[in-house]
């Protein structure tokens, strides 16, 4: 009896320490489902940014005529082939490497991913891969048609290893293990407006001035002609994909699956909305009808616009930003091309450069925290040293390519189309070429 006893006390002794045990298990079990979900939502997310690439392809080829079809589509697929490469090589360890330099950081360069054993940087990269790429094929719309494929090659790999890194680690540097000055400032940029659109703007603008415009779109007298796109149905199926791949690009900004990106996805949603009926109606004042062309790219710098603040605004501010981004745009689209005389052929410039600057400026004009000038002041200086930055280095990048290995095809190439000149086969070959 008295041994039963002990026994009886012993196992009584036992049952908070189960219990214990159990609770562990189960908060192991909670985090480890957070954690998988976090992974699964980013790679969704990546994949949804991914397919953008199909989006600004259909984009640009309908815009544009159609003997230049198959070196836009080319165009797009190289960006991401050429341009994973160069971010893998070089660009990921700029923008989120370990050792903090004055034009970013270092590390990871030929990375295996093997830092510190941490599956997360695969997810992370794939992730930031997809961004490189977006910020590289902006800019194929705005040299649409006179670009030389192999300069193109170059320019790609460029931007994706060195341009666009670089002010990516200024902004966003502490996702991972860098740091960067402006984010340090308190600098807002929750998923790219500046930092993957306007990078991509501002060098397409340096990419259109170095090329010139494509012959014959300005008469003798230096009043533009219109060169209509082949197929406006490409060019809405591109909107439509774009639009959704922004579903990954805004709300997969959080890398976590949790309950922001709901917010995140209503103010993405509304301002791309607003920007196109405003585009619409700004379009019907200016040219009496409702311009469809027009129309594609308000819903565009709508989306554009919201990148930035997406997280920080309210759904009513979403729709704010939306509306001015929609008149700014075809406002913009106007300016480049009747006054600047630079002929970007799907306003590449005026939806991602202008708008990202926009929007990146609303997000602290809009901020939910309240109206803070020096947060405002911020904003505008990452305005300014992005426009600096990728205008500067894209323009010398432009202008030695330019000198070295050629920017512009011949002029009897750019007559017939480089689908036949630089690829040597038509899009079409069964339809009667008319332009």
């Amino acid at each position: 009896m008295k041994y039963y006893k002990q026994f009886l006390i012993f196992l009584l002794m036992l049952i908070p320490v189960a219990l214990y045990a159990q609770g562990t298990s189960v908060e192991v079990k909670i985090s480890d489902v957070q954690t998988n979900a976090d992974y699964v939502w980013t790679l969704v997310a990546a994949f949804l940014v991914f397919f953008m690439q199909a989006g600004f392809a259909m984009v640009e080829a309908g815009l544009t005529r159609s003997k230049n079809t198959v070196n836009i589509l080319m165009k797009n697929l190289m960006d991401f082939s050429v341009g994973s490469l160069a971010f893998w090589a070089i660009g990921f360890g700029i923008m989120f490497g370990v050792t903090n330099g004055i034009f970013g950081t270092t590390g990871f360069f030929f990375s295996d991913f093997s830092l510190d054993g941490d599956p997360w940087v695969f997810a992370f990269w794939m992730f930031q891969v997809v961004f490189a790429a977006t910020a590289a094929t902006i800019v194929s719309g705005a040299m649409a048609e006179r670009t030389k494929f192999v300069g193109y090659l170059v320019y790609s790999a460029v931007v994706s290893a060195i341009i666009y890194p670089i002010f990516g680690s200024w902004a966003w540097g502490s996702l991972f293990h860098g740091n960067g000055w402006l984010e340090g400032l308190g600098f807002i940029d929750f998923a790219g407006s500046s930092v993957v659109h306007s990078v991509g703007g501002w060098a397409a603008l340096a990419g259109a001035i170095v090329l010139g415009p494509r012959i014959g779109k300005y008469t003798k007298d230096g009043k533009p002609r219109a060169i209509p796109g082949h197929n406006l149905t490409l060019a809405a199926l591109g909107t439509f994909i774009l639009w959704f791949g922004w579903f990954g690009f805004n709300p997969g900004s959080t890398t976590a699956a949790n309950t922001d990106i709901a917010l995140i996805a209503v103010n993405t949603n509304l301002a791309a909305a607003a920007g196109a009926v405003a585009a619409m109606f700004t379009a019907w004042i200016i040219f009496k009808k409702p311009e469809a062309t027009m129309t594609f790219n308000g819903a565009l710098a709508g989306l554009v616009a919201i990148t930035a603040p997406c997280a920080n605004v309210s759904p009513l501010s979403a729709v704010i930003l939306g509306l001015v981004a929609g008149i700014l745009v075809v406002l913009s689209v106007i300016f480049f091309d009747k006054v600047l005389k630079v002929d970007d052929p799907v306003g590449a410039i005026s939806v991602h450069g202008v708008c990202g600057a926009w929007g990146t400026l609303a997000a602290g004009l809009f901020d939910i925290n309240g109206f803070n000038w020096s947060v405002v002041g911020v904003q505008a200086l990452g305005i300014l040293a992005c426009f600096a930055w990728a205008f500067t280095t894209a323009f010398i990048l432009f202008k030695v390519i330019q000198k070295t290995i050629g920017l512009r095809v011949k002029p009897e190439e750019e007559l017939e189309g480089l689908d036949i000149g630089e690829h040597g086969l038509e899009a079409y070959p069964e339809f009667e070429k008319v332009s």
